[in-house]
């Protein structure tokens, strides 16, 4: 079972001038705030920092530190103190006084997380992307014991030999769509339809295995991968430490546009650099102005919406009838037009990573002031 842990806060640690100028307060920040059961660290932070990315900045966690945070609990209290002329964070932790007599017992808590644990929850442990090399070595479903086709939970089903020290809990899944990156048009992996969970009772060949979980129907020549055992679960968000620089690929559900919670699947993964808790602005490219443009006239910067006619030829579809066109129709080619200039990218959302493959990884839109599309820009902030 996973514990989702949120990242930590160091106590007294000061910021210095230089650094206090890279990070912005909320005009409306509080002096201090009691965390509450449901509260995020994401949440959190929005209530103190404009850019809730930048906590290892404040609190000056180390690579450590952030890969073994420490966990806040309901009831700690953020304190913020400028009275040095600098911004001070301390964390005080709820203290309970006992009456005389009274049996100290510890309490149980649970460490608030990052993120709200159900948007992201069935994404952690399960399949999302499969590389090539996996797809051809992945152990196959070959048939049940009555000749079935389709199987669920409970059913024994035999599939291709699996050696014993791979395992014995298996994800079950069906190979999807294959995930294109949108820049080189290079394939980067597959992804992966997840349906079912399966134990290992007998191995050899053919293996014995028995459904324990189904999401859907399971069906002879469905896949199995082992499931991993080494998921990031306690992350930290912060921003990359080069650039990276991305497009979005897809998004979850087969959406038209995303917004906030959304998840989405960038072209981006762990061989160039992210890693899970890396927050990534989304851009929105910028649109084409003319570079020289040309002083109009009244009617050309107004233009009518009436019909004119263009010539008296014939046309094929209206014999004997004038060709016409609208007046202040636009030039399609206006994109090529080398007196064109394109205006900078604009910032339109933040995206943090929760789980990442070889050349793909999986995000949460955080922050959404418009609504987030496929081939959005996707950067270190």
């Amino acid at each position: 079972m996973f514990r989702y842990i949120i990242t930590p806060l160091l106590f007294c640690c000061f910021i210095s001038h230089a650094m206090a100028d890279d990070i912005l307060l909320q005009e409306d920040h509080p002096d201090r705030y009691v965390v509450v059961k449901g509260d995020t660290l994401w949440a959190i932070s929005g209530k103190f920092l404009k850019d809730p990315w930048q906590w290892p900045k404040v609190w000056k966690m180390n690579k450590d530190e952030i890969k073994n945070p420490h966990r806040i609990y309901p009831g700690d209290v953020v304190v913020l103190d400028t009275s040095s002329g600098s911004p001070q964070l301390r964390l005080l932790h709820e203290t309970v006084t006992l009456s005389p007599g009274a049996i100290e017992e510890p309490l149980e808590k649970q460490a608030i997380p990052v993120i709200m644990p159900s948007t992201i929850a069935p994404f952690l442990n399960q399949p999302l992307v499969i590389e090539k090399d996996e797809l051809t070595t992945s152990p196959v479903i070959l048939a049940g014991p009555d000749n079935r086709v389709a199987f669920v939970d409970g059913n024994k089903i035999y599939t291709s030999e699996i050696e014993q020290s791979e395992g014995y809990l298996w994800h079950i899944y069906r190979p999807g769509k294959v995930l294109v990156d949108p820049d080189s048009r290079e394939a980067l992996g597959i992804e992966a339809t997840y349906l079912g969970d399966a134990r290992i009772t007998k191995y050899g060949d053919p293996t014995v295995g028995e459904i324990f979980r189904s999401k859907e129907e399971i069906f002879k020549d469905d896949k199995l991968i082992k499931m991993s055992d080494n998921l990031m679960t306690s992350f930290v968000p912060r921003a990359p430490e080069t650039l990276v620089k991305g497009r979005i690929m897809t998004i979850y559900g087969g959406l038209a546009e995303a917004g906030n919670n959304t998840i989405v699947s960038i072209n981006k993964g762990k061989k160039d650099g992210l890693e899970e808790g890396h927050v990534l602005s989304i851009n929105r490219a910028g649109s084409f102005v003319n570079r020289n443009p040309k002083q109009k006239t009244t009617d050309e910067r107004f233009p009518m919406k009436e019909l004119r006619f263009t010539d008296t030829e014939p046309t094929e579809k209206a014999p004997g009838k004038e060709k016409i066109k609208e007046s202040g129709t636009p030039d399609k080619t206006i994109k090529k037009d080398p007196t064109m200039v394109q205006l900078p990218s604009e910032r339109i959302g933040l995206l943090m990573i929760f789980r990442t493959f070889d050349r793909v990884s999986y995000g949460l839109i955080m922050q959404a002031t418009q609504p987030i599309n496929v081939l959005d820009i996707t950067q270190t902030p």
